[in-house]
């Protein structure tokens, strides 16, 4: 018996210790919880609670990026909101949208992590549960030396690694594709960019379009 119970006592120290190696090991987590803490120093104006989560809002107030304080009673863990205004001005068909991304004239995309409740009594700290429970979603984008958070299906909210060397501290990326079938002409959606962006998909590089709406928070 008591041969028993210190296996199972060796056993539970072993995985205590290779969750404890593992997480030093991850650089991107690590990393984009460092730099973020950046982020909202720079935007410490613009970032609030709302609810049970966390809003960063964009210099200008057309775009917001929200992820929550408490998995366990938000209604979406992570979300990205943008004006529909310039999309609709470019010709954009709200009945042709996917169910729930248009609503009172904000175009919105959420994301569900799990239904853990986190700690997250400061943007930071929910921040670092968030990417605790959903670190599949904690990107690095080479191209641009940045972390971000994807929400799938080609919504990502970026930030630079490092707020002195780069001129597009934050990020909105929006997949065009859903946009393009509702009849929005991409050339004419004013305050944002229609450019190619390099991912990588399948373990190789390859190039997709984005609507980007970028910020310099210095």
């Amino acid at each position: 018996m008591k041969k028993i119970s210190l296996l199972i006592a060796l056993f539970c120290l072993g995985a205590i210790l290779i969750r404890v190696f593992w997480n030093r090991l991850d650089v991107v987590g690590n990393g984009s919880v460092t730099s973020f803490a950046q982020v909202l120093t720079a935007s410490s104006q613009t970032v609030a609670p709302e609810g049970e989560s966390w809003t960063l809002t964009a210099p200008d107030g057309s775009a917001r990026f929200i992820w929550s304080g408490d998995f366990s009673k938000s209604t979406a863990d992570v979300r990205l909101e943008a004006s529909a205004e310039p999309f609709l001005k470019a010709g954009l068909d709200v009945s042709k949208l996917p169910a729930g991304m248009f609503d009172a004239g904000i175009l919105r995309v959420e994301a569900e992590l799990g239904s853990g409740k986190p700690a997250g009594a400061t943007p930071l700290a929910a921040y670092e549960q968030l990417v605790g429970f959903g670190r599949d979603r904690i990107k690095y984008h080479q191209a641009l030396d940045h972390y971000g958070v994807d929400l799938g299906g080609g919504f990502v909210f970026e930030w630079a690694k490092d707020l002195r060397r780069n001129d597009k501290d934050i990020v909105f990326a929006f997949n065009p594709e859903p946009f393009l079938k509702a009849g929005v002409e991409p050339g004419k959606v004013e305050g944002w960019a229609f450019a190619k962006v390099t991912i990588m998909s399948g373990g190789k590089k390859i190039a997709v379009d984005r609507f980007l709406k970028p910020f310099d928070l210095k």
